[in-house]
């Protein structure tokens, strides 16, 4: 699998129908203090966005990127370079990743035990849901720790040997910083949100900055990830999620 479509295919499909001309952002009433984050709700979801991929080389791609959803069941994606070509096809379920690289022919259909075992991720379609989306990535639990700190909440879990980060700002209860380290230092992702829109009273990132370090057979990489939510419609009707190899 090649550098970009790893780096791609991590940020979750990156990281939408109409496009919208103008950014509303979201401003909450900052009257969080006890912890209560917001999980943006939506049954079927459709969005695009601009994507700007800076490899470890140096080498940059930027293109574009339509997402269907419906919720804890289907992520569904393309990705485009730009002339209407499509370079990427992919299809996230409960059980498993499948990737149609049309460009590198780097083609996946991998369960996510088969994913982390090569890539040295851990990833779920939970997960995808959540660090898109700026939601915490598990809901708290006794064992997890827990502390506010000025005008944030800092949250650390750890499931299945990974480590959890996660800063909730108390203004609008939206996640602002995240990261994940597995415990055995093969891979991580870093995802900031600097700001946040405003769709139907809900907020949605408006930009999403990642940085995602992973296994390749020649060794660690590190990839640097911009998405751009240019449209998001989190009221969409029934959706196809077409795929086939």
């Amino acid at each position: 699998m090649n550098r970009f479509f790893l780096g791609f295919v991590i940020t979750g499909m990156l990281f939408l129908t109409s496009c919208a001309k103008k950014t509303t952002l979201f401003e909450g009433d900052g009257k969080m203090e006890e912890f209560s984050p917001i999980e943006v709700k939506y049954d079927y979801l459709n969005a695009k966005a601009k994507i700007v991929i800076e490899e470890e080389s140096g080498k940059i791609t930027r293109g574009t990127l339509s997402v269907r959803a419906k919720k804890d069941s289907v992520l569904w994606f393309t990705m485009s370079p730009g002339m209407g070509m499509e370079a990427i096809r992919g299809l996230f379920t409960q059980e498993k990743i499948q990737i149609r690289d049309r460009v590198g022919r780097d083609d996946v259909n991998l369960t996510y035990l088969e994913f982390e075992r090569l890539y040295g991720l851990k990833l779920s379609l939970e997960l995808f849901q959540n660090v898109i989306w700026a939601n915490i990535p598990y809901p708290v639990s006794y064992e997890d720790r827990l502390v506010r700190v000025g005008k944030k909440f800092e949250l650390t879990q750890v499931r299945n040997n990974v480590r959890y980060f996660t800063k909730v700002e108390t203004s609008h209860g939206k996640v602002s910083e995240f990261s994940s380290n597995s415990l055995d230092d093969r891979g991580s992702v870093l995802a900031s949100f600097p700001k946040f829109q405003d769709i139907n009273s809900q907020p949605f990132p408006s930009e999403v900055l990642f940085k995602i370090a992973f296994q390749l057979p020649e060794g660690s990489q590190n990839t640097r990830i911009h998405v751009n939510w240019t449209s998001i419609d989190p009221n969409s009707g029934p959706l196809s999620f077409p795929f086939r190899f």
